[in-house]
């Protein structure tokens, strides 16, 4: 299974392919989709909205999972990233790529087993997992990597294929 994770942004957009088959993992691509400061919201949609085309029709993923929104504070840079969130789930749709949204307590309890872990420690446990060299720069990178991660051990969990095989 091709997985594409995603970790959502407006200025930064990471990405991680990877590839999961029984417990194996190998890493295809990340990087991060990037935008520039002081440029028109819009025309930064349309730009993450193109590259990520171009991503997923590079790699056609299986599978797309992304982290799901959760703000407590700044209302003005939320709509942004929902908005850049809305794009990243359009492109996907359109070339019938199914999603799985994940929350970061889902994240960490996958990638660390411990659903308080902090950032570096789960950085560096998706580190371990993909044999990666070092934590992939920039954070959101590395974010998309592990939620790339988590979506391959829920969806290769029994518990999982049960309730996916019942819908």
């Amino acid at each position: 299974m091709r997985i594409i994770g995603i970790d959502p942004g407006y200025a930064i957009v990471g990405f991680g392919v990877i590839e999961y088959d029984h417990r194996i993992f190998s890493v295809t691509d990340y990087g991060a989709v990037t935008t520039k400061a002081g440029v028109d919201l819009n025309t930064r949609l349309l730009e993450i909205y193109n590259d990520l085309c171009v991503l997923l029709d590079r790699y056609k993923p299986d599978a797309m999972a992304v982290e799901r929104l959760y703000f407590t504070s700044n209302q003005k840079t939320a709509i942004a990233v929902a908005e850049a969130r809305g794009v990243t789930l359009l492109a996907a749709r359109q070339r019938n790529i199914e999603i799985y949204e994940y929350t970061p307590l889902q994240v960490k309890s996958s990638v660390t087993g411990y659903g308080k872990a902090v950032k570096k420690q789960v950085q560096e446990m998706t580190k371990n997992i993909l044999k990666l060299p070092e934590i992939p720069k920039p954070d959101d990178t590395a974010d998309a990597l592990a939620i790339a991660v988590c979506h391959a051990h829920c969806c290769g969990s029994q518990l999982y294929r049960i309730a996916h095989k019942q819908n």
